[in-house]
């Protein structure tokens, strides 16, 4: 079994890439997805309302932005919430049996769960290009700021990964680059 883990700055294409290797039937994990359902679940939401002082259930996420704008100390506390969280499901699926696992993990380096994985990719993609993308999403320059910063730089990340995957082109390009990768462990 050969377990990789995907992570690259804030709108790179992690999931893109992610997607395209598991479309070869592979399991795979997003830390974002596991957030996501977080905001979906009444005991999260309760937490976060009472440790942030809330004012209601309405908009928790963008109440969470808001918070960070004004305070970027509290996306460390929002992150000590949430990270064992991530990681807990991460261990579980971590036994799953397959001949590969996919885990996507934005923070997976400023984490430190490099060693969790045979083999680490780097989604690179020009800043420009990431704001771009980002603002198509959530038309937010200032949070993408914060979220950018808040991340190792790309030259960092990419000294300690196994392969950097360039997401600066076409989708036909970034396809024909995963499958090139994948292929060697099928």
């Amino acid at each position: 079994m050969i377990i990789i883990g995907i992570t690259g700055s804030i709108a790179s294409g992690k999931s893109t890439v992610a997607r395209f290797m598991s479309k070869k039937k592979y399991p795979l994990f997003s830390a974002d997805e596991v957030v996501a359902d977080l905001y979906n679940n009444n005991e999260f939401i309760k937490l976060l309302i009472k440790r942030f002082r809330l004012s209601n259930k309405k908009n928790i996420k963008n109440q969470i932005k808001l918070l960070i704008k004004k305070n970027k100390i509290k996306i460390k506390e929002l992150e000590s919430i949430i990270h064992p969280l991530i990681r807990k499901k991460m261990k579980n699926f971590l036994k799953k049996k397959s001949n590969i696992l996919i885990l996507e993990i934005p923070l997976l380096i400023e984490s430190k769960l490099n060693s969790y994985f045979d083999k680490i990719i780097f989604v690179d993609a020009k800043k420009e290009l990431r704001l771009k993308r980002y603002s198509k999403r959530n038309n937010d320059k200032e949070t993408f700021e914060i979220l950018n910063k808040r991340q190792l730089s790309p030259f960092t990340k990419k000294k300690t990964c196994d392969l950097i995957i360039n997401n600066n082109y076409s989708l036909k390009i970034l396809k024909k680059n995963v499958k090139k990768f994948i292929d060697k462990y099928e």
